[in-house]
């Protein structure tokens, strides 16, 4: 493993050179939250910050993706080809670097997601580790995504006068090597420093009391538990808690016809598991009906469904759904009360 430094007052340097070759992405204020987007000045982007509203999904699964155009007096259909573009993500944290990890098993599944793919080897991120939980709705030490596991190519962790750089990837070196009149070499004492402190996170108060090889037999075991009862009669079925995900990738396909008849596209767009209709097929029947049966569902595609198809949770523990729930909906809470009598 390779080490370098980086003094924080060099990051606004690192920025603007990067932004010379790349788009640049990172968090950024608003309205007293964050959001990932495009960084126009390097005095923007906050390094400190609690998970955006919408994770890393947006860059390599848009919100709404142009998959085709059609002609119908010629019946040809012609695949639109995915945008090239260098992007860089500067100050990820590690449940949203996971959930790309999450999203790149789901895609290599056949039919290969091939538009996910191209975008993805485009993308460069350089993540910031927490040093404290984000808030009360993080669950990332029961995920076991609290500390860096890859799917970075550079890591920055707070040193006091300097970022601890990790690196992590070729494309990671490549760019030390390339902006290297801003990093100076590593030494024993910060490393040393790193280990220490990645060991102490250890002790980071626990919200999801449910241990995490527990957590699949919980959700298995527990569908007849009466707390779906009162999950059930608070959720109102909007598809906040699937929308800020980072780890949903469900679609709907629908085709746009011009006026004239002649021309048409075919888009994917986000869809949501807790949307009534989405489980609806023809003849109005819907496997999903009542509100219960889709949290339930949910939670399975998170702690147990996951497991048995790509051996590892698909909840990253960021917190998002619960923090996006009109109805105070708590993952955490949900699963906690599973164990109870």
């Amino acid at each position: 493993m390779k080490y370098n430094l980086l003094e924080k007052t060099k990051v606004s340097e690192l920025v603007n050179a990067l932004k010379k070759k790349y788009r640049v992405v990172g968090p950024k204020e608003k309205e007293n939250l964050f959001v990932y987007g495009d960084i126009e000045d390097a005095g923007e982007i906050r390094l400190e910050h609690k998970p955006p509203i919408l994770s890393l999904k947006k860059y390599y699964l848009p919100q709404e993706e142009q998959l085709l155009a059609f002609k119908f007096k010629e019946v040809k259909a012609v695949p639109v080809e995915v945008k090239k573009e260098n992007l860089v993500i500067f100050g990820a944290h590690t449940c949203d670097i996971t959930g790309i990890i999450c999203l790149d098993h789901a895609s290599s599944i056949e039919p290969r997601d091939s538009n996910f793919h191209k975008r993805k080897k485009n993308v460069l991120i350089i993540g910031i580790e927490c040093l404290r939980p984000c808030d009360e709705h993080a669950t990332c030490v029961t995920m076991d995504t609290h500390n860096p596991k890859g799917g970075f190519d550079l890591m920055l962790t707070d040193a006091g006068n300097n970022y601890i750089v990790q690196v992590n990837s070729t494309e990671g070196e490549n760019l030390i090597n390339e902006y290297k009149f801003l990093f100076k070499e590593s030494d024993a004492k910060s490393e040393d420093g790193l280990i220490k402190m990645r060991q102490e996170k250890e002790k980071w108060p626990r919200s999801l009391k449910v241990k995490t090889d527990d957590l699949k037999k919980t959700v298995d075991s527990g569908l007849k538990h009466k707390e779906w009862e009162s999950v059930k009669a608070r959720c109102v079925s909007c598809g906040n808690c699937t929308n800020v995900c980072p780890t949903c990738y469900c679609f709907d396909i629908k085709d746009d016809v011009d006026l004239n008849l002649n021309n048409g596209t075919r888009s994917r767009v986000w869809d949501s598991c807790q949307l009534k209709e989405f489980a609806e097929v023809a003849g109005g029947e819907n496997f999903r009906k009542d509100r219960k049966s889709r949290q339930q569902h949910r939670l399975l595609r998170k702690f147990s469904f996951s497991v048995e198809k790509y051996n590892r949770f698909f909840c990253t523990g960021c917190g998002r759904c619960t923090r996006a729930c009109m109805a105070k909906i708590s993952l955490y809470e949900t699963m906690n009360n599973l164990v109870k009598e």
